[in-house]
């Protein structure tokens, strides 16, 4: 467990909660609606407004892409009121915009915060991800093995059959081969439309029945789910996927040398850490924003990797 961290307070745990219900509660509204440009930047909007008010010198890691392509929440952005420690910030106010459009589960609002240097600074390309939760020896899986060797290595570990493990994909035509390759073993799949960080913490909690995630997502969203992993336990690796040269001259923009380096939990997130969602939409992690005569309510997970707690938090809202 890392030692806890003299800049990481206390007090922001519950910060980060505030920010993330802010930008729960503004995609909320457009929930459904069809618009995912819009959703996202309500969230955005939320959640800038929500880290401005913070003492704290925030810089964002992990954002809504390079400054040329997103006007708020950028890569090098600064947020907070400068008055207080060095953070870096990776972050989602949408987890899941094509979720909240139509109306699908598991939509979150994520973020992740660390000591300055704490966090892969992770340009905005595909990632190859494997994760398993806690209770596995230790290099249980390993993304130079096949996915055939990797279920059946869990299974071994669990002492159980591969026909009795469970994959977590997500549903997209690249994962065609994968999907086919696991259930030629037997072994289930359950394919998700969206939202892989909620993917990944599901192999955390055992009312989910999912053993295991594998396959091909946003690297942001890598970076998220392993500092979420930091904090509850499990283990995580990730390679990413560059499908030009532009992408992999935006990887060594940000000091990423070896293209081909298959990075452990510990390097994507590394010290203490305080990971925070709210939900958007009902899902397997949390409920979505409730609206009701007078108030709304909200379900929230925070979590802190130097004390390994996990707290949830379940807020009331009046309206108006």
């Amino acid at each position: 467990m890392p030692t806890a961290s003299r800049v990481l307070d206390r007090v922001l745990v519950l910060e980060m909660v505030r920010v993330t219900e802010a930008a729960a509660i503004a995609a909320s509204t457009l929930v459904g609606r069809g618009d995912e440009k819009a959703a996202d930047a309500a969230a955005v909007e939320a959640m800038r407004e929500a880290l401005n008010s913070l003492d704290m010198d925030g810089t964002v890691v992990i954002g809504e892409g390079e400054r040329d392509e997103a006007p708020m929440l950028f890569i090098g952005e600064k947020v907070g009121t400068g008055n207080g420690p060095a953070i870096d910030i990776a972050l989602d106010p949408l987890e899941g915009t094509t979720i909240t459009a139509k109306a699908g589960p598991n939509s979150l609002a994520v973020l992740a915060i660390a000591e300055q240097g704490g966090l892969l600074n992770a340009p905005d390309v595909y990632m190859d991800k494997i994760a398993v939760g806690p209770g596995f020896p230790a290099g249980v899986i390993d993304l130079d093995k096949s996915p055939t060797e990797n279920v059946t290595a869990v299974a071994a570990a669990k002492g159980v059959k591969p026909s009795e493990i469970i994959a977590c994909v997500l549903d997209r035509p690249r994962h065609e081969a994968l999907i086919a390759e696991l259930r030629a073993i037997g072994c289930g799949v359950m394919l998700i439309g969206d939202g892989d960080v909620a993917g990944v913490i599901a192999t955390t909690d055992p009312d989910t029945t999912i053993d295991i995630y594998m396959g091909q997502g946003g690297a942001p969203e890598g970076v998220l789910a392993a500092a979420a992993l930091r904090c509850v336990g499990g283990q995580f690796k990730g390679r990413l996927l560059f499908r030009n040269d532009d992408e992999r001259g935006r990887a060594r923009k940000w000091g990423i040398e070896d293209l081909d380096k298959q990075y452990d939990l510990t390097e994507l997130a590394t010290g203490d850490c305080i990971f925070a969602a709210t939900g958007v939409t009902d899902g397997s992690l949390l409920d979505g924003v409730k609206r009701m005569k007078g108030k709304m309510t909200t379900e929230s997970v925070v979590m802190r990797a130097s004390s390994g707690t996990v707290r949830w938090v379940k807020g009331e809202h009046r309206l108006g």
